[in-house]
C-alpha cells in the first residue's frame, strides 16, 4: 500500500516561499496539486518555472519531514521521499544531492519557522519576562502539537541522522539559552544569568519533549507548560516566584 502523500494549503506555501509570486499564482499551484492528487500534472503548465521549482522543492522538504517521522531517518531513502513528494527522482536530484542534504535542508527550514514563531510570540509580552517566557512556551508547544512531523524531525530524529545533523541540533538549542538568558539579564533585576543555567534549562526542556514525541504523546503537550514555567523560573528568580508562575500558567 503506498503512503499518502502531504499536501500543501495556499498558507503552507507562503510561509515557505514567500510572496515572491503573485497569490493568484500561487492559488493556481495549490489548485494543481490538489487535482492531480498532489502530484503536477504532465504537460504544459501556465506558471512561472520558477514557482514550480519552489513548490516541488518544499514538496520535497515536507516530505521528508513525514517519511522520517513514519519511518525514522535511519531506515528512510529517496523513494520513500518521492512517494509521499508525487515528484520524479530527476526533480529529487535538481535540489538536493542526497538523503542527508535533504533532510538537512528540511532541518534548517522548519528550524527558521520554529525560531521566528517562538520569537515572534514572546514578543507579545513586552518587557515582561515571565510573560515573554509563558507566551514562547506556549507557541513552542503548540509547535510540537500542531506539526508534529517538524518536531519529531528536530527533537528526535536529528539526534541520530547525521553529525552534521546533531551540530545543527545543538546550534537551536543553543539559540534557545541564549534567547532565555539574556531577556533574564537584561530584565529581571539581579538575575544571575550563565550559559551554563541556560543550557541545563534548554536541555531538560528538550528531553521532556524528546520522551513525550518519541512516544507519540503530543495531543496533550500544552499542558506541559505550568511544569515548564516552574522549571525555567526557578534558577532564575527563586522557587516562590517560580511556583506563583506555575499558577499563572495553569490559570
Amino acid at each position: 500500500m503506498s503512503p499518502d502523500r502531504i499536501r500543501l494549503s495556499h498558507e503552507a506555501l507562503i510561509a515557505a516561499i514567500g510572496d515572491s509570486w503573485p497569490p493568484a499564482q500561487v492559488d493556481a499551484a495549490v489548485q494543481l496539486l490538489a487535482n492531480s492528487e498532489g502530484k503536477f500534472p504532465a504537460g504544459v503548465r501556465k506558471l512561472p518555472g520558477d514557482l514550480v521549482s519552489a513548490v516541488q522543492r518544499e514538496r520535497l522538504l515536507a516530505a521528508m519531514l513525514k517519511a522520517v517521522a513514519e519511518i525514522g531517518y535511519r531506515d528512510v531513502n529517496v523513494q520513500d521521499v518521492l512517494d509521499r513528494a508525487g515528484v520524479s527522482r530527476p526533480t529529487f536530484y535538481e535540489h538536493f544531492s542526497n538523503k542527508e542534504d535533504c533532510f538537512l535542508a528540511a532541518f534548517d527550514a522548519t528550524a527558521v519557522r520554529l525560531r521566528a514563531g517562538v520569537a515572534a510570540a514572546a514578543d507579545e509580552g513586552g518587557d515582561n519576562w515571565r510573560d515573554r517566557l509563558r507566551f514562547g512556551l506556549r507557541a513552542l508547544l503548540r509547535f510540537a502539537v500542531e506539526q508534529p512531523d517538524a518536531a519529531r524531525a528536530l527533537i528526535v530524529e536529528a539526534r541520530g541522522a547525521s553529525p552534521a545533523a546533531v551540530l545543527r541540533r545543538d546550534a537551536l538549542l543553543e539559540h534557545f539559552g541564549a534567547r532565555i538568558d539574556g531577556k533574564a539579564r537584561e530584565l529581571v533585576p539581579g538575575a544571575d544569568g550563565s550559559a551554563i543555567k541556560a543550557a541545563g534549562v534548554v536541555g531538560g526542556i528538550e528531553t521532556l519533549l524528546y520522551s513525550r514525541i518519541n512516544k507519540g504523546q503530543t495531543e496533550d503537550l500544552e499542558s506541559l507548560l505550568p511544569s515548564l514555567m516552574y522549571f525555567v523560573v526557578l534558577p532564575y528568580e527563586g522557587h516562590e516566584v517560580a511556583s506563583e508562575q506555575m499558577a499563572v500558567a495553569a490559570g
